[in-house]
């Protein structure tokens, strides 16, 4: 699992899945979010504004990303 650092609260969703590289536009992301490809703490997320703070997991193609505040 990775760690990805954020240094303000509330991140969007697609936001985080773009730039940590795990799709290449915010177009992509909000795609494969609205799609139901990325689940947020277990469950599969459809808003593509969902804001994610310290402490979530999300899960995408196969990747899972922790989220902490710095």
């Amino acid at each position: 699992m990775k760690t990805v650092a954020i240094n303000k609260e509330p991140v969007e969703l697609y936001k985080i899945l773009k730039f940590e590289g795990l799709v290449t536009t915010g177009g992509e992301a909000k795609l494969v979010i609205g799609d139901g490809q990325v689940q947020v703490n277990g469950a599969v997320e459809t808003q593509r504004r969902k804001k994610i703070v310290h402490g979530d997991i999300i899960d995408f193609n196969g990747q899972q990303l922790r989220v902490t505040r710095l």
